[in-house]
């Protein structure tokens, strides 16, 4: 088939790579989103699917909406037979839906119906739960509600954080994707609607959502803490200043703190939650690098009864 494959963020470079190799499709052109200002400098920057592409030389396009009509008119000149999606990052109207004669087929990190939205690796850590997985999908304008042609599971490790769980199911997704394809090409595989229970939502998560409460138990800290590990950042306030939290091990021995106390020793530190404790592993303080937390503790010299969340 002829493709055009959307996708801006790494996560979707693995697609890109399997249908690039494929041998079976032709990727005529990528959609991604405009460059934006990165780093210190605030210099704009390509995606890296649109740095991908052009390592590849296949055009790019980069419409601010994918309405526009110059995007539009494009669109349709190359005349896909498909397009795959893989974390886009903007709403599709149904103006480019009808474009290609198969339709757009999304790549989404979930076993649908569970966890429709933006963010359904992190809401799966965070849900705690144990098997999670990648779907490939018939886009319809409702939210991740189309068809379903086929899925991959994936188990998700007691340490594992969204970052290491996303990175894992993208290279699994790559596969389904890219067979996905075969499958419409060849007309073996169809689409099945999706069941009307075990819908749940993945809304994205905010900084504000990554604050650690820590009246909460232990492995709810702990979810939080992987669920939000690499972004937002979970975080909580020491001494008036945020302090990140990068890597926390539930301590089930330690019953004895209150929640948010702190007890330094010399090479640990623990933290009481509402239930039993947590060691800091891994923080980061305001304008500082990563650290580890037990070399944390000791350069900011936390006294008896100093605790965390303000």
């Amino acid at each position: 088939m002829r493709l055009v494959f959307a996708g801006t963020p790494e996560v979707a470079v693995p697609a890109l790579d399997a249908l690039l190799a494929s041998g079976r499709h032709e990727v005529a052109a990528v959609v991604t989103r405009p460059d934006a200002p990165a780093g210190r400098g605030r210099r704009l920057i390509a995606s890296p699917v649109a740095e991908r592409a052009m390592e590849a030389g296949i055009e790019v396009l980069k419409p601010n909406r994918p309405r526009d009509e110059d995007f539009l008119t494009r669109l349709r000149e190359i005349a896909p037979d498909c397009c795959p999606v893989v974390a886009y990052g903007a709403l599709l109207p149904r103006v480019a839906l009808d474009v290609p004669a198969h339709g757009w087929v999304n790549l989404h990190f979930s076993l649908l119906p569970a966890w429709r939205g933006a963010a359904p690796v992190q809401h799966s850590v965070l849900a705690g739960d144990e098997i999670t997985g990648a779907s490939t999908f018939l886009i319809e304008e409702g939210l991740d509600s189309g068809p379903v042609y086929g899925t991959v599971t994936e188990q998700i490790r007691p340490t594992d954080t969204s970052g290491d769980l996303l990175t894992r199911l993208a290279f699994a997704g790559a596969g389904l994707l890219a067979a996905t394809m075969d499958g419409i090409e060849d007309g073996t595989l169809k689409a099945v609607p999706q069941p009307a229970e075990g819908v749940t939502l993945a809304p994205k998560i905010n900084v504000e959502d990554a604050h650690v409460d820590w009246s909460a138990p232990a492995l709810r800290v702990d979810r939080l803490v992987r669920a939000c590990t690499p972004a937002p950042g979970a975080w909580t306030v020491f001494r008036g200043e945020r302090l990140k939290l990068i890597q926390v091990a539930p301590a089930p021995e330690r019953t004895e703190l209150v929640p948010g106390r702190l007890s330094v020793g010399k090479n640990d530190v623990f933290v009481g939650t509402g239930s039993y404790a947590v060691e800091l592993m891994w923080v980061q303080a305001q304008g500082k690098k990563p650290m580890r937390a037990a070399d944390w503790g000791r350069g900011a010299r936390i006294g008896d009864g100093e605790s965390l969340g303000g």
